[in-house]
Formats: structure tokens, sequence, C-alpha cells
């Protein structure tokens, strides 16, 4: 069997759930949930942070011959601040705002970002301790965050993460501790030493009573898709982002929506099976837990719980929920480390997903003709992540890995 054959076989595609069709300009219910300002004031913050620059949006021109589409565009996050993924703008966002409202009750309130960064306040914030429950990647960014700041971290991790995962927190001065359970155990227990202990939980993941960092940290994803907005060419007719939680898409469809109006894209979430929240969301229209019975590769989807502040986005802004398994995720990374797409890509495990829900997609020509995927259509993907784990990804990619 061909890699191409490999990667179109049409069973990749799990399940597909309509879910109404967007229109017109971003509504204004959601611009009083997450305003236009929070996306420009992130990207005005990280854009001066040191050592920035926009992600590659590679066209991959040999990949949308082959699958019969106008153009297939590649947001590339592998670079973003030598961290490896999207989330190094998030998790690290958010720790720098909650810094400053930390200084302001200390009274110091015209602390500025670009101060903290400096260390100016250094020796008042190592009293201050942010924590997380992650994966890697956002662990990864709150750590660094923190770094930047100046305050401790106390990283929790469940039990499938890998020990590479695990050293590149540490790297960054963070206290890593590893609990038995999957990823939403992982969260629970972060959250009753949070509240044991005086420390500030930095997470993606929304719930009752906590809405307002999660909210930061999706403005910091919005980034990406700022950075989007200056490169296309045209305005992508359609998305396939990922979903863990939510916070990643969410961020993606909210500020492409915001910049194109009645242009955004069409957007088809798409995740594992094995950990399928936000197409169940869909199903029951309202945020939905599914429990997580065998972690999926794609570490960092691995969520059975959909963000309370991502929910009302994805809710009005997108269309389609797909899910797919596991066996398309080492042929979609092959692909792309072998160039046979266009462009040579390091993308790992989670970063592929909206690429193999694409792939399945294209493999299956009614759900291809229902989604409007054709010769004028324009895909934007977003890699959300490189080779974090070198050594997962040389696993998976053999040879080809650079």
């Amino acid at each position: 069997m061909t890699m191409e054959r490999e990667l179109l076989a049409p069973e990749l595609l799990r399940q597909h759930a309509a879910h109404g069709t967007v229109g017109g300009t971003y509504p204004r219910a959601l611009e009083a949930e997450f305003p236009t300002g929070m996306a420009e004031a992130a990207i005005a913050e990280i854009s001066s942070w040191p050592g920035y620059a926009p992600t590659p949006l590679y066209s991959l021109g040999k990949l949308a011959d082959q699958l019969g589409i106008g153009a297939v565009l590649y947001k590339d996050e592998e670079p973003r601040f030598g961290l490896g993924s999207f989330k190094a703008l998030g998790g690290a966002y958010a720790v720098m705002l909650l810094a400053r409202k930390w200084l302001a009750e200390k009274g110091h309130g015209n602390a500025a970002l670009a101060d903290i960064r400096s260390g100016k306040f250094a020796g008042i914030l190592k009293d201050m301790t942010v924590t997380c429950a992650t994966d890697g990647n956002h662990g990864r960014s709150v750590a660094w965050g923190a770094e930047m700041a100046g305050c401790a971290c106390v990283i929790f991790i469940h039990a499938e993460v890998s020990q590479g995962r695990k050293l590149a927190m540490e790297a960054f001065g963070a206290d890593v501790r590893r609990i038995d359970g999957d990823y939403d155990l992982s969260l629970k227990h972060c959250e009753n030493e949070a509240q044991a202990n005086g420390w500030f939980v930095v997470s993606d993941a929304s719930y009752p009573g906590y809405l307002d960092i999660p909210r930061d940290v999706m403005a910091g994803y919005t980034v990406m898709a700022s950075e989007v907005l200056g490169q296309a060419e045209e305005a992508p007719t359609h998305m396939f982002v990922q979903a863990g939680v939510g916070g990643f898409a969410a961020a993606m469809v909210a500020r492409l929506w915001q910049g194109y109006g009645e242009k955004a894209p069409r957007t088809i979430i798409v995740e594992p099976d094995l950990a399928a929240c936000a197409i169940e969301s869909a199903r029951q229209d309202k945020p939905a837990i599914v429990p997580i019975h065998e972690e999926t590769l794609m570490a960092g989807l691995s969520c059975g719980e959909m963000s309370l502040v991502a929910w009302p986005i994805l809710s009005a802004g997108c269309t389609d929920y797909i899910t797919v398994g596991e066996e398309g995720v080492g042929p979609a990374m092959r692909l792309l480390a072998s160039g046979e797409a266009g462009v040579k890509i390091t993308g790992g495990e989670s970063g592929v997903a909206g690429l193999v829900g694409l792939l399945a997609v294209a493999a299956n020509p009614a759900l291809k003709e229902q989604l409007g995927l054709g010769p004028d259509s324009r895909v934007l993907l977003i890699g959300s992540e490189g080779a974090t784990d070198p050594e997962i990804y040389k696993t998976i990619v053999g040879d080809l890995a650079a």
C-alpha cells in the first residue's frame, strides 16, 4: 500500500455531526464575551516579546492537487518562541497578565508588562505561585511565563505524559509532579492543591467560577489567527481545526470571524474519537463531559470536558464536527516529514489532527460534497505543534525525521 492510499483511507473518519450554518459578522453577544480588543491587546504585547516572529503559513500545493481542492494552507507552530507549539502563546501570556494583576493588589498598580518581563518586580513576584495540569505543551508555556515573570511554578502531569515533556518543563524551573490517572484527574488534583496552598491555576479549561484566566489564555492563542489575517492572500473558505477542551479552536474561530466577517471560513472541528467532548457538546447543544477510557496518541487533545468559555464561540461559529482514529496520525506526520505535500514540515502528534480530518473527508465523496470542498476551496490547517517530544516523533516518523 502506498503512502497516499494509506492516508486516504475513508475509514479514518469516525463520526460527523452537522451543527448549523454560520453567516454574517461577529455577533454582539460574542463581542461581549470575547471582545476584539482582547485579541488586539494580545498581538500588541506578544509581538513585543524577545524572539517573536510570525510563524510560517505554508501552501501545500502538491497535497491540494492530490485532494482536488484549490489550496491547502498550513500554519506551522513548530518554531513558536523555541517552545515547539502554539501553547507558547496562551499560558505564558495569561501568567503575565496574572502577575500584573497580583502586583496591582500589592500596591503596584502601574506595573507594565514590559517592566515585569525585565525583572523589575522579581523580588516581589517570587512569592507568587502559578500552577496547572498539562499533557506537556501548556505546562511548558506556563513554566516559561513564570520564568519570564519571576514567579514560582508547580506543574501536575498525568501518568501518560512522556519523560521528555516533563524534562522540557523542568528546564524552565518548574516543579513538575506526576500523578496516577488521566488529564482530567490531574486537573482536579491541581485545583485542590492550588486551593490548599493559595496558588493561581493557569488553565485553558474553564468551569463555573473560573472563566477569566482561560479567556486570557484564549486571547494569547488568537495571535496565530491575527498572523493569518496578514499572511493569507485570500480568506480561507474552510478551516479544519483540532479541539481538546476547545479553547484553541474557539480562539481561531473568534479571531478569524472578527477579521474576515462574512468571509470567515467554514470551520470543521476535528478531535480523537477517544476524547470526543466537542462532538458530544454539539449533539447536546451544551458543554459536555465524556469519559476517557484510553489515552489517545494525540496527547494534547486527550480532554474529556468542554471549556465553558470556548463553547459559546464554537456553538455559534462552527458548522461541523468530526472524530478521527489513531491510525491516521502516523501517516499524516510522515506525509509532512517527507515533503510530499509540497513542503517538508515537522508535525507532531496533536499538530496533524486537522490534516488527518481533511484527508479523511477528502476520501469520502458524499461528505466532501456536503462540506463544499472543491477546486475553489482554500483550506486552512493549524499545525499546532512540532516534535515536542523528539523521541516519540522519531519513533513514529522513522528515517524521515530531520
